[in-house]
């Protein structure tokens, strides 16, 4: 048995643990502790990723318990591609919150890793009640998060998407109860196998329960008309905070990419919600566009911008059927570390205006500004699409495959919008300014943080095409659920 499947959940579970024990005024040694467990991810993660490439399927089965009757954590080519995907925006995140802002309130450092812990959780598990459970060590994790810094603004936003989260944990267990009560089972293969044989009343109630798990993972994934909680929020919450939480929303969207290809695929229950899910999926783009020009503030405009990234996703999911996936997951990756880049340079922006801060406002001259709009202006062309950064080949990837004239009219009125307001951002910032700035001086850490984040777009452009056939790849294996039942049920598939 491959022990190290379990790594990504275990490391950050015991480091957070240990930064419990740690005295809170050793800054130095929590900071270090934390890094630490970082770097350890990200090198567990990119180990798995190199296992799952070759194509087999590994099964961890806790307490030697074997599927469907014990927990299981399942390692295939799309939770290698997060697990991944999660390590690399971590450390940036984590290294720029160690520049001062760990030091606002307390056990940041110990909920830093718990999230990390729900996040990792959640690719890895075989079955939904423990998505469930892990979903949950995101939500309080996120919250403490999102509190981080006090203050009456995060209260307000943290309250908000604490109450909707909630909810959508009833819902999901509600869900949970009638899929155990019509399959008797709960692992995510076995019940993709029993689904299948359910007629009449079952059916129904499946059917019902399956549509519950849809608004719950629209939830999770800030999906109309559930986003509302995304922008307050994240704009509220600190940097290195906002930037872990562009992760958050696509761990929705890979529960509905999952569920999906195991159960929903094929069969009698074939394409259930799937219309729901497009033009909801086109309303969150086009509100999304709405929000991103009627943003006040800077976070609050990149905030939108990951809301525009999920109607992007989510639309291309509900309308290929898995066959846009790889080009889909090719922008996930794009628009998770550019949009956490982004809440990371925002920042920095705010720190040299002064009390102006990210109000899209006259105001002082930032100090360091040429290097930081640099930065902007490599960020804006990456984010909205533009060549010939790797929003372009996303974009243009996922034209190609989703030839709806609906999605590509909204994908490019969202590119333009994007533009419109990120120029209009970026000329009130650093033209149309008064005086000297009397902010801070980013440190050199800030600065390396954001540099991880926003250059990888850049050699996501240069080695595009490996990356593509990588994505593309991993949509294969989903579009083969017989390997996934057949790994993890073994003979009984």
């Amino acid at each position: 048995m491959n022990h190290w499947i379990i790594a990504p959940v275990l490391i950050p579970a015991l480091a957070g643990m240990l930064l419990l024990l740690e005295v809170r005024e050793r800054h130095r040694l929590r900071r270090i502790t934390g890094l630490l467990s970082c770097a350890a991810m990200l090198a567990t993660a990119i180990f798995l990723g190199d296992q799952a490439w070759g194509g087999e399927i590994t099964v961890y089965a806790l307490g030697n318990w074997q599927a469907p009757f014990g927990i299981v954590l399942v390692l295939d080519k799309l939770s290698a591609l997060m697990l991944v995907l999660t390590a690399v925006l971590a450390f940036p995140a984590l290294l720029y919150a160690c520049c001062g802002d760990d030091r606002r309130g307390a056990n940041f450092h110990a909920l830093f890793q718990f999230q990390l812990m729900g996040v990792n959780g959640a690719f890895l598990t075989g079955d939904l009640f423990n998505l469930f459970v892990f979903f949950e060590v995101l939500l309080i994790a996120s919250y403490g998060l999102a509190l981080h810094g006090r203050g009456p603004e995060r209260v307000k936003a943290g309250l908000h998407y604490v109450v909707l989260n909630l909810v959508g944990s009833a819902l999901f267990l509600i869900a949970l109860g009638l899929i155990y009560g019509t399959t008797g089972t709960l692992n995510m293969a076995d019940f993709a196998v029993k689904a299948q044989a359910l007629t009449g009343t079952d059916a129904t109630l499946l059917n019902i329960a399956v549509l519950m798990l849809w608004v719950v993972f629209g939830l999770k994934a800030a999906l109309f008309p559930l986003y509302f909680w995304l922008p307050a929020a994240y704009a509220g919450a600190t940097a290195g905070v906002a930037a872990l939480f562009a992760i958050m929303t696509k761990v929705g969207f890979y529960a509905m990419v999952r569920v999906y290809a195991l159960a929903f695929a094929d069969g009698p229950f074939a394409g259930l919600g799937q219309s729901a899910l497009w033009w909801l999926a086109l309303v969150t783009l086009a509100l999304a566009c709405v929000g991103v020009l009627g943003s006040k503030r800077l976070g609050t405009l990149v905030s939108y911008l990951v809301v525009m990234s999920v109607g992007t996703l989510v639309a291309a999911l509900a309308f290929g059927q898995l066959e846009a996936l790889g080009p889909a997951l090719y922008y996930l990756l794009h628009s998770t570390l550019i949009c956490g880049g982004l809440f990371l340079l925002a920042d920095l922006i705010a720190r040299g205006r002064g009390e102006v801060a990210d109000d899209l406002q006259i105001g002082p001259a930032i100090l360091n500004g040429g290097r930081l709009s640099v930065l902007f202006f490599v960020a804006a062309i990456a984010v909205v699409g533009l060549p010939p950064l790797s929003g372009f080949v996303g974009k243009v990837a996922l034209l190609r495959s989703v030839p709806d004239p609906a999605y590509w009219v909204l994908l490019l009125v969202a590119g333009l919008c994007g533009l419109i307001a990120l120029s209009r951002a970026g000329s009130t910032l650093f033209w149309r300014t008064t005086g000297e700035g009397s902010g801070l001086r980013p440190a050199r850490r800030h600065l390396v943080a954001v540099l991880w984040l926003l250059l990888l777009s850049p050699l996501m452009t240069v080695y595009a095409e490996p990356l593509l056939q990588l994505t593309t790849v991993v949509a294969d294996q989903l579009r083969d659920p017989d390997l996934y039942l057949s790994a993890v049920l073994g003979g009984d598939a």
